[in-house]
């Protein structure tokens, strides 16, 4: 019997990406002067794609966030309109894949609101959505455009429930009710055919999103998950999360057995949440920390050992949080990402950050650079990519459909413009049922003055009806006396 015995020499991997290295742009193409929220919520709080920059701001009196054309670098006046109809603070904020003007908004007064920013940006303030969305009966802190499908947008909220509404019609169509807690995070599948989600009950679930079936199930007691990303069509999953030891650390999974991780990698002893994402072009996986600002990327392959660690980009100015743990909120770092179509394939950019530093109140973009000295086209490193243009009708995805995204070439800086509309649907006020629930039902007040309204209405409804009960008890109580009369007359003796 041969016994294969571990080799601990480093194994050097040739790869094509093991110099791609990070380059933080100059000052004059940053954006500056803006109050980036401090929210504790963990989310990226910034939405990126080829026309806006969107940023969740620090406000008073309900939510609000910014929406910059990317040109317009440099410092943003402090007056700069907002899109601010939220009664509450916004928690997440996600672009249209397909319609670059339009944006989804969610936040703590319960709503899911659909904006359309016109071409240029905002000349004013935005007070008016041009679709309101209500369903949950808590805040709600996710929402997810579903990958090749138009107007499907998924939302979860702190009632456990995941919603998927349909924007053709302005309604939910499905609801995903097998969640035990807050729901951290969700990712789909290449084609949308399979969503996954983390959750603070320590489970991780691949769910069927049509039918709400989870398919499979993982109890992670020794690495307790915080994010998941699919990674593309390779039936892997890749969480972060915490070891029993308090560590940073992300696990590999086959998505279709989750009894135990392929590999569990430790990464440092930092609090900060770690964010993946992952390029399905490159394969390549990046790993952002939040309040480090560190950038740690990988190459992920489907053979052992499967991760492949490349190298860290650094921040040139770390943010260190000061001795004092209440100032630790004021060095909070997000990021957000560009779309593939919107990288510059003239530099062999292959990913491009947009660094939060909540302090400076600075977004630095950060571009993920592979070395070449050729000046043409680099296909090997540019394959066909997820384009703008959807692959299925709302109808169709939820008739059981599923399609692969329709991929277009970044060859030449080509950037095909979407065709895609959006138009807002004309509702009347009726109830929302789904599943056999009215979601409208009870749906609580969204701000303090409509809870004071509706608290007074009850108070008063409370002392009319003892009002009326004790006229009733009055009343009884006068005809229990008339009927013992009757019966104690000398007439009714007599008889």
């Amino acid at each position: 019997m041969t016994v294969s015995k571990m080799s601990w020499r480093p194994q050097y991997r040739s790869s094509k990406f093991r110099n791609v290295y990070g380059k933080v742009a100059n000052r004059e193409h940053c954006f500056d002067g803006i109050p980036i929220t401090k929210n504790v919520h963990d989310n990226h709080f910034c939405a990126v794609n080829t026309k806006f920059l969107a940023i969740v701001t620090e406000s008073a009196g309900g939510g609000s966030f910014l929406v910059i054309p990317l040109e317009q670098t440099g410092r943003i006046e402090p007056n700069y309109p907002k899109v601010c109809g939220h009664q509450g603070n916004v928690l997440d904020i996600k672009w249209n894949p397909f319609i670059e003007n339009v944006i989804a908004s969610c936040s703590e007064d319960t709503s899911v609101r659909i904006w359309e920013i016109p071409d240029g940006g905002l000349k004013r303030n935005m007070m008016e959505a041009v679709l309101e969305l209500y369903g949950h009966s808590r805040r709600v802190g996710l929402v997810e455009w579903h990958p090749t499908t138009n107007n499907i947008l998924f939302s979860a909220g702190y009632d456990y429930k995941v919603l998927i509404w349909n924007l053709d019609i302005g309604e939910p169509v499905k609801m995903i009710d097998c969640h035990t807690d807050v729901i951290l995070c969700m990712s789909f599948n290449t084609d949308g055919s399979l969503l996954a989600t983390t959750c603070k009950d320590k489970k991780l679930r691949v769910i069927e999103p049509r039918s709400g079936k989870v398919l499979q199930e993982a109890n992670c007691k020794n690495h307790r998950v915080n994010r998941v990303v699919f990674l593309g069509n390779m039936k892997r999953l890749l969480t972060t999360g915490v070891s029993r030891w308090n560590t940073r650390q992300i696990a590999l999974w086959d998505q279709e057995d989750l009894a135990m991780p392929l590999i569990e990698e430790e990464i440092d002893g930092l609090s900060g949440l770690l964010f993946p994402f992952y390029d399905a072009d490159t394969h390549m996986l990046y790993l952002a920390g939040k309040g480090d600002g560190n950038i740690r990327y990988y190459e992920i392959s489907t053979e052992k050992p499967y991760l492949t660690y490349l190298m860290e980009f650094r921040s040139p100015a770390p943010q260190k949080a000061s001795d004092n743990k209440h100032h630790f909120f004021l060095f909070l770092v997000f990021v957000g990402v560009m779309p593939k179509h919107g990288l510059d394939v003239s530099a062999c950019e292959v990913f491009r950050f947009y660094k939060l530093i909540t302090l400076k109140g600075l977004i630095e973009p950060i571009s993920m650079i592979v070395p070449r000295r050729s000046e043409t086209y680099q296909e090997d490193i540019y394959p066909m990519t997820p384009g703008t243009e959807p692959a299925l009708t709302p109808d169709e995805w939820l008739s059981g459909t599923n399609r692969d995204p329709i991929l277009m070439s970044l060859k030449e800086g080509y950037k095909k413009a979407s065709k895609v509309v959006f138009k807002a649907p004309m509702r009347e006020k009726k109830s929302v049922v789904v599943n056999g629930i009215d979601l409208l039902e009870n749906v609580p007040p969204r701000t303090e003055n409509e809870l004071l309204r509706m608290f007074f209405r009850q108070q008063d409804e409370i002392r009319r009806l003892k009002a009326e009960l004790s006229q009733k008890d009055i009343k009884i109580r006068q005809l229990q006396l008339e009927l013992k009369n009757l019966r104690n007359s000398p007439k009714n003796n007599e008889l």
